[in-house]
């Protein structure tokens, strides 16, 4: 297991290379100047290349793009990510305060996923081939072909503008944010963002009930006795939620990109709001360091899923 494990780090470390040379590239050759976003227009109009040629050297952006790269990744391994051209901070602090609200979303999103995904794929396959499950059904297609950015305007508008049930924008109202306050505003864009996962967990637990309940060891606890709650949640439902464990780490990354589209919907001060004024602005270091930590979180999900697969299924060799 610790050869496996210092492998796939080798691998990982390799990758994550790969990947900021990318990232750091392709945002580097994303149309427009972030020099030119820093004058005011009046001034550019006068003639400022003396400021601009300034500017630019301050931010080293007149040394060629290799030598940038190798800077960067040199501070990066230290934990720097640079300071952003907008607010001057640096990266690090400012991703840093926006990734609590982030967390608590994609944490409750998973949470109520798991929980919709469990009851509604235990239901359908108690219950296969009947209305129900066939309604399940539907309802987790529904779930997978539907943008999380379309219900959540969907539900501002039901549940906020016509019903008042709920905050419609925010993480609290200013002044206040206690927990209640906090919890209001968390459990609409919690719930949509939860949707985008409970559709295909439903069809795995479903799956995984159906072959469970056909096996031999079901059979023969219903011949020793065991009633049908026994057999289904003793043992049918924990074998079948074994593989949901190393899915739920795979569907991880996805939920911060549907976090991503959510913020932007409901004004929520995560990360990912960050990152998308960030794009607007021209702020490279700051996309870049956010790009940085989606990749880290989707290296660590599937090395984690990869031990965790072979944890639950002996079967499956790490030598």
């Amino acid at each position: 297991m610790l050869a496996y494990l210092a492998r796939r780090l080798l691998v990982n470390a390799a990758v994550f290379l790969l990947i900021s040379v990318g990232v750091f590239l392709l945002v580097r050759a994303a149309p427009g100047d972030p020099v030119l976003t820093m004058v005011d227009p009046e001034q550019l109009a006068s003639g400022t290349s003396a400021f601009i040629a300034a500017r630019r050297a301050e931010l080293g952006l007149d040394a060629p793009v290799v030598v940038r790269y190798g800077i960067w990744l040199r501070d990066a391994l230290s934990g720097d990510l640079g300071y952003s051209f907008v607010s001057g901070r640096p990266v690090a602090e400012a991703l840093g305060e926006r990734m609590g609200p982030t967390v608590l979303l994609m944490s409750a999103a998973l949470a109520i996923g798991l929980t919709l995904a469990v009851a509604a794929g235990t239901l359908a396959a108690t219950r296969r081939g009947s209305a129900i499950d066939h309604l399940t059904t539907v309802a987790g297609l529904g779930m997978i072909s539907l943008p999380s950015f379309f219900l959540g305007i969907a539900a501002i508008y039901l549940f906020s503008l016509k019903l008042g049930w709920t905050p419609s924008s925010g993480m609290s109202i200013p002044g206040d944010g206690g927990a209640a306050d906090i919890l209001a505003h968390l459990v609409l864009p919690a719930t949509i963002l939860a949707l985008s996962v409970a559709g295909p967990f439903t069809r795995y637990v479903r799956a995984g009930l159906l072959t469970e309940l056909s096996a031999d060891y079901v059979r023969t606890a219903e011949a020793k006795g065991a009633g049908p709650a026994r057999v289904l949640l003793r043992h049918a439902l924990r074998n079948a939620l074994v593989p949901l464990v190393t899915v739920t780490m795979i569907y991880i990354p996805q939920l911060l990109a549907g976090a991503v589209a959510l913020e932007q919907v409901f004004a929520w001060p995560g990360m990912g709001q960050l990152a998308v004024s960030s794009v607007g602005q021209l702020d490279h270091p700051v996309v870049t360091g956010f790009a940085m930590y989606a990749a880290v979180l989707v290296l660590i999900c599937n090395l984690v899923a990869d031990l965790l697969n072979a944890v639950a299924d002996p079967r499956i060799s790490v030598s």
